[in-house]
């Protein structure tokens, strides 16, 4: 992925000419790391102006970021942009554009279902209908959901659905004859600067609308101030004034307790937060986070599961310190010192701990993993003075290489995520933790993952054990298995 260009670049200005002190920033950044929260970029807007931006390298401002669920957000906007074209009504019923796929059996519920209710996460179902339309034997994800139980009247239960957003992408594709990434390249990405984005897709070709959006942090601050600006840009309307209002309003209620920024109820794809803002959210904090009242927008990028910390530390931190007007700069260092400390911004490679005697028996070695979940079948080092090169084997792909530094970063492309449909960029470094096990940090430089995998020899075999930094499962540790 390419920069920017440099006309349509957001415009940067100083922390304090546009009303916040460079030590506010500087302390939310001290926040994030005291609270051990992973931050991979941020990118703070005042008045439509860049204040502060910093990537925690490996990470930089040219790589795109895998969005999760901030992509429901660019969803909802296609949706919008729809409906200002009469392609289609929020009251459409979703059965209607889909007769092939509807069952020989309609329920009352299904037959109510409709766009509005997609866009709200009010569809009935009390489950999400995504982990069903994956398991799909032919590949059709509109059949597969469609087929799924409504069990409650629709619009009356809020419930995060990942196959809601889906449908709402295969409507897009349905009624225009293109994908939702290229019918959002004429009318979103291209106007607003954005560049090369690229959306997974289901097995038939459909972007998969609730997740799969990879843009720069730029990127992600562009679609805020487009928001921000209620739907303008460079004074020429894309979007209603009527959509934004509707979409970042509360449609649907979350929950009561008023100390969460998930239970401030629902838009249109956009959560409502605490403050009288509201955000797109993707998982393991990817953050689009408009502040009307403040007018600022923050977009950053993470690896955490902890992202109420981070929401906490941006109203902890930053939010008390907007002005209204431009302040004095009282403390002319304190510019100095946060540039300084936005410079190292760093994700450090583990340091070498220990030298190992096994470094030469096993080097070179292929050794055959029994069945795991990983789906891998071999498994070999070489090591190098410089660093190793890791060769992992699967029936399904060609065999991926991976370099890995000496306790320093090394760069490949792999493809190892399982369901990745490219290959990753992967930073990876090595260290013996003891004699007898070797540490090995694969750092996936264009998404919020960093696995861990511990390889102890034994005898004449290894074991392999691996760990995520984030995961949606309870236990982000598993045995890979043990080489035979």
């Amino acid at each position: 992925m390419g920069t920017p260009s440099t006309s349509l670049q957001l415009p940067r200005s100083c922390p304090e000419a546009q009303g916040i002190s460079s030590e506010a920033i500087s302390n939310f950044l001290t926040t994030i790391h005291n609270n051990k929260l992973e931050l991979h970029s941020f990118m703070i807007l005042r008045h439509g102006q860049v204040v502060a931006e910093g990537w925690w390298s490996p990470y930089k401002a040219t790589l795109p970021h895998m969005l999760f669920s901030l992509s429901k957000s660019f969803t909802s906007t296609a949706i919008g942009i729809a409906v200002s074209e009469n392609l289609l009504s929020l009251d459409d019923a979703v059965v209607s554009f889909f007769p092939e796929e509807a069952p020989d059996v309609i329920s009352d519920h299904l037959a109510k279902l409709s766009v509005r209710h997609l866009l709200m996460m009010g569809t009935g179902h009390v489950v999400d209908t995504m982990e069903a339309i994956r398991k799909s034997e032919d590949g059709n994800w509109v059949k597969a959901f469609l087929s799924e139980p409504v069990e409650k009247e629709p619009g009356t239960h809020f419930l995060y659905n990942n196959g809601a957003t889906y449908i709402l992408s295969a409507i897009i594709q349905k009624i225009t004859g293109n994908t939702l990434l290229d019918f959002l390249k004429p009318r979103l990405f291209s106007p607003l600067g954005i560049k090369d984005p690229t959306w997974e897709s289901c097995p038939r070709g459909i972007n998969t609308g609730g997740y799969g959006l990879s843009i720069t942090t730029e990127d992600i601050a562009r679609f805020g101030q487009f928001y921000l600006q209620k739907g303008t840009l460079d004074k020429q309307r894309i979007l209603s004034e009527e959509w934004i209002h509707e979409a970042t309003s509360k449609q649907i209620t979350t929950g009561d307790s008023g100390d969460s920024d998930w239970t401030q109820g629902y838009g249109y794809q956009f959560w409502k937060c605490r403050h009288g803002a509201y955000r797109a959210d993707g998982a393991f904090g990817q953050f689009c986070i408009v502040m009307p009242e403040q007018d600022a927008v923050i977009a950053i990028t993470s690896g955490t599961n902890n992202t109420q910390g981070v929401l906490n530390a941006i109203w902890d931190t930053l939010l008390p310190a907007m002005n209204e007007e431009s302040i004095t700069i009282e403390d002319p260092s304190a510019a100095a010192r946060l540039t300084e400390q936005i410079n190292l911004l760093t994700i450090d490679p583990p340091q070498l701990q220990a030298a190992s005697s096994y470094e030469e028996m096993i080097s070179g070695k292929v050794y055959r993993l029994e069945d795991n979940e990983e789906k891998l079948d071999t498994f070999s080092l070489t090591f190098t003075a410089k660093g190793a090169e890791i060769i992992l084997q699967n029936h399904k792909l060609d065999a991926q290489v991976i370099h890995c530094g000496r306790g320093v970063w090394a760069e490949s492309y792999a493809r190892i995520l399982q369901g990745a449909q490219t290959d990753n960029a992967i930073m990876a470094s090595f260290t013996w933790i003891s004699e007898d096990t070797l540490q090995l940090t694969l750092l996936f430089i264009e998404a919020p993952f960093r696995i861990t995998i511990e390889v102890k020899v034994e005898d004449h075999t290894i074991v392999l054990n691996q760990r995520i930094n984030i995961s949606d499962q309870s236990d982000p540790e598993t045995t890979i298995g043990r080489a035979i």
